[in-house]
């Protein structure tokens, strides 16, 4: 796997802008202006847990509310791990992870398989975490599916804190992303799939 996987992408629309920059290779760094504090923080566990690169700048109707900007980000993150993924080949293809932190367990699974979807099995204690909607977590994973062309199971297991069963989440798809991403030496540069594409 001697390509670069990396991708750049911009997105302009009445409502937002966002410019993302992706290294599926790097060490783990976040840069995050997005003007969501709690998102900024929880894409930076993406990145770190999931050993990605992630440069993202957004500006968005927050007057209004979060909601177009966690969309347009959750949108642009796929778009980028599409784009730098390429054609697929060599990768493990699934990824999983158990997420504790403290009284909260969270599992996520990914398949790279270039067919969108979520099964999100989440229950909040409140509707706020701070000033953000609980409700957008899932929106943004379902826009990150959808544009990665990743089916993605996310399940709380447990927990009472809402701050940790989101921050579960997060870090549980950037390890999940993380293995499904790594190259397999077994494959030998095959596509994991017996269609022979994903």
């Amino acid at each position: 796997m001697s390509r670069k996987r990396t991708a750049s992408i911009r997105r302009e629309t009445r409502e937002t802008r966002v410019a993302l920059e992706l290294d599926l290779d790097g060490s783990g760094q976040g840069e995050f202006r997005i003007g969501i504090p709690f998102l900024e923080h929880m894409l930076d566990q993406v990145a770190r847990h999931g050993m990605l690169d992630l440069k993202i700048i957004a500006e968005g109707d927050l007057d209004v509310d979060a909601h177009h900007t966690v969309e347009d980000v959750g949108i642009c993150l796929g778009q980028g791990v599409r784009d730098a993924l390429g054609d697929k080949t060599g990768i493990r293809r699934f990824g999983h992870a158990y997420i504790p932190l403290d009284e909260a367990l969270s599992r996520v699974v990914v398949d790279c398989s270039g067919r969108p979807g979520l099964e999100y099995h989440v229950e909040y204690p409140r509707a706020r975490i701070g000033e953000f909607d609980v409700d957008l977590v899932r929106e943004f994973f379902q826009a990150l599916a959808n544009h990665a062309g990743l089916t993605v199971h996310a399940d709380n297991l447990r927990g009472r804190n809402a701050h940790h069963i989101a921050e579960t989440l997060f870090k549980g798809f950037g390890r999940a992303l993380r293995m499904a991403l790594e190259p397999d030496s077994r494959l030998a540069g095959a596509t994991p799939s017996t269609k022979g594409s994903l």
